[in-house]
C-alpha cells in the first residue's frame, strides 16, 4: 500500500483498508445484486420509517401533469424535462446519452450560465433561458390536454454528436475513445447571452445519498490538507444553501453545487419538472417567455412540505449495495494496484458519518465505502466544461463515488460515465482521466495489461 494511500487513511482515523471477502452490516448496505439493488431500503429502518419510505418512493416514481388532466399530480412544467423524477434515475439508477444523433436528451441536461455570479456567488444565469435548458413544455403532449392557454414552446431541442478517436496505450492496446459536442436547434427565445457556458451533465445514481450527507466537514478539510501534502488539490465547493440560508459545504451534483438532500431534492422538482414547492416558488419563465408566464397555477406551492420531508426520508434512507467478488484472486490483485497507481488518493474507499447526526440519527457514526472524498479536483482540460460553480472553476469536478458502477447494467442497461456519459467502460473513464489525476493516469496505462484488467475488474466489483 503506498505511502500515499496510508496518509489519507491516517487523516480518516483508520490505520488501514483491507480486501475483505464480503461488506460488514452497517445498517445501509444491502447484498441485492439485481436490477433492484438502487432500490433498497436500509435494513436498519423501523416500520413506520419504512412506512414514510414507501411515501417517499411514490413521490419519486410519481407522474406530473398540467392542469385539465386526471391521470396524474397536476403541477407539471410550464417548462420541463421529464414528467417523472425516474424518468431521468431509471430504477434509480444513472442516465445516458441518446441512442441516435436524432433523438434529443431525454435522461440528462444541459445547464448554462453567463460570466459573472449572481447575488450569492453561484452561476449567473442566462436572462432569457435561465440556467438550464427545459427541452419538453406544455405543448399538448398528452392524449387528453386541452388548453384555454397559448401552448408553450421549448426552449430547445438537444442533441448530441459525437468525436471518436483511438487511444493507443504504451504496450499497443487500442482503446476507442469519444467525446460529445452539444447541437442545439430551435432556440425559441433569441440567441444566448454573451460569453454562455453550457455544460452537459448526465444523471446520477440516488442511493446512499443520506450517508454522503451525513459525513463531517471535518472528516473533508482533513482530507484536504493531507491530499496537499501529497501534492494534490483537493478542495471543499463552498455553496450557497438556500434551504437554510447560510453558506455550507457541497456535496451533491457533478461540482458539488448543492449542500443538502432537500436543497437538491427542490431544485430537481423545479429544474427537472417545473413543479414548485416551498424552497422554490416561482416557475422557470424568464420575462421573455410569455406563453410560459400565463398558464394557469395550480397549487402554491405545487408539491406540499409533508411530501417533501418523506421524499428527504426516502432518500435518506435508500440503501447501497455491498462491494461484490472481494474473495476473487483477479478483484484482490487489482485493489492493491488501485491504491499503488494513486485511484484511492481521491476515490477514497472508507468514510466514516458524523459521531451524532440529529437530522436522521440511525446514520451516525456508520463506516461505509463510497469511493469518494466529496472534494473538488482540477480534471485537466479534456474533460473541462469551462463553467464555474461557486468555488468551483471550469476544470473542476467532485469526485464521483464509484459504489454500485459494475450494477449499471443490471440496474437499466446505462453504463456511461463521467459527467457527459462519453465513458462506456471503467477503462475509458480511467483514460480520459486529467488534471491532478495526470500521475495516476500515466502509472496505469504503463501497467501490464493483465494488471490494467485486474483493476478495472476491481473498479466494477465496487
Amino acid at each position: 500500500m503506498t505511502s500515499r494511500f496510508v496518509g489519507l487513511m491516517l487523516a480518516l482515523g483508520l490505520a488501514s483498508v483491507t480486501i475483505a471477502a464480503t461488506d460488514a452490516d452497517n445498517g445501509f448496505t444491502i447484498h441485492k445484486f439485481d436490477a433492484d439493488a438502487f432500490a433498497h431500503p436500509a435494513p436498519v429502518l423501523n416500520y413506520q420509517e419504512r412506512e414514510t419510505f414507501l411515501h417517499g418512493r411514490s413521490h419519486f416514481k410519481r407522474r406530473w401533469i398540467a392542469p385539465i388532466t386526471f391521470n396524474g399530480e397536476w403541477g407539471l412544467g410550464p417548462t420541463f424535462i421529464q414528467t417523472r423524477c425516474s424518468e431521468c434515475h431509471i430504477n434509480n439508477g444513472r442516465g445516458g446519452p441518446p441512442a441516435s444523433p436524432n433523438e434529443q436528451l431525454a435522461t440528462m441536461l444541459v445547464r448554462l450560465s453567463l460570466p459573472g455570479t449572481d447575488e450569492h456567488g453561484g452561476p449567473k444565469p442566462d436572462p432569457n433561458y435561465g440556467d438550464q435548458f427545459q427541452n419538453n413544455a406544455l405543448q399538448a403532449q398528452e392524449v387528453d390536454l386541452r388548453y384555454s392557454y397559448e401552448k408553450v414552446p421549448a426552449e430547445a431541442d438537444l442533441y448530441l454528436d459525437w468525436e471518436e478517436h483511438v487511444l493507443t496505450l504504451p504496450d499497443g492496446e487500442q482503446v476507442p475513445m469519444r467525446k460529445p459536442r452539444l447541437r442545439i436547434e430551435n432556440l425559441a427565445f433569441g440567441p444566448l447571452g454573451e460569453g454562455a457556458m453550457l455544460s452537459i451533465r448526465n444523471t446520477q445514481p440516488v442511493f446512499g445519498l443520506g450517508l454522503l450527507e451525513a459525513v463531517p466537514e471535518d472528516t473533508l478539510q482533513a482530507l484536504a490538507v493531507e491530499q496537499q501534502k501529497q501534492g494534490l488539490n483537493g478542495r471543499i465547493n463552498y455553496v450557497w444553501d438556500f434551504i437554510n440560508g447560510r453558506t455550507a459545504v457541497g456535496r451533491f451534483g457533478w461540482k458539488a453545487g448543492q449542500a443538502t438532500l432537500m436543497g437538491q431534492t427542490a431544485a430537481a422538482f423545479l429544474g427537472d419538472l417545473g413543479v414548485t414547492s416551498r424552497y422554490l416558488r416561482v416557475n422557470n419563465c424568464p420575462p421573455v417567455q410569455k406563453a410560459c408566464l400565463v398558464q394557469p397555477i395550480t397549487n402554491d406551492p405545487e408539491i406540499i412540505d409533508s411530501d417533501m420531508v418523506d421524499f428527504e426520508l426516502w432518500l435518506r434512507g435508500l440503501a447501497a449495495p455491498a462491494r461484490r467478488n472481494l474473495n476473487d484472486p483477479q478483484v484482490q490483485q487489482g485493489g492493491k494496484l488501485f491504491a499503488e497507481v494513486g485511484c484511492a488518493s481521491c476515490h477514497t474507499p472508507v468514510m466514516t458519518t458524523a459521531a451524532a447526526y440529529p437530522a436522521f440519527p440511525k446514520l451516525a457514526n456508520r463506516v461505509f465505502y463510497p469511493y469518494t472524498d466529496l472534494l473538488l479536483h482540477d480534471m485537466g482540460e479534456e474533460l473541462a466544461d469551462n463553467r464555474p460553480e461557486f468555488k468551483a472553476g471550469g476544470r473542476d469536478w467532485r469526485t464521483a463515488p464509484l459504489w454500485g458502477i459494475g450494477l449499471n447494467k443490471t440496474v437499466n442497461g446505462q453504463t456511461g460515465l463521467l459527467h457527459d456519459a462519453r465513458a462506456r467502460t471503467v477503462l475509458e473513464a480511467i483514460l480520459w482521466h486529467g488534471g491532478e489525476a495526470t500521475a495516476s493516469r500515466s502509472a496505469f496505462t504503463k501497467l501490464k495489461k493483465e494488471d490494467r484488467d485486474a483493476l478495472v475488474r476491481y473498479v466494477e466489483s465496487i
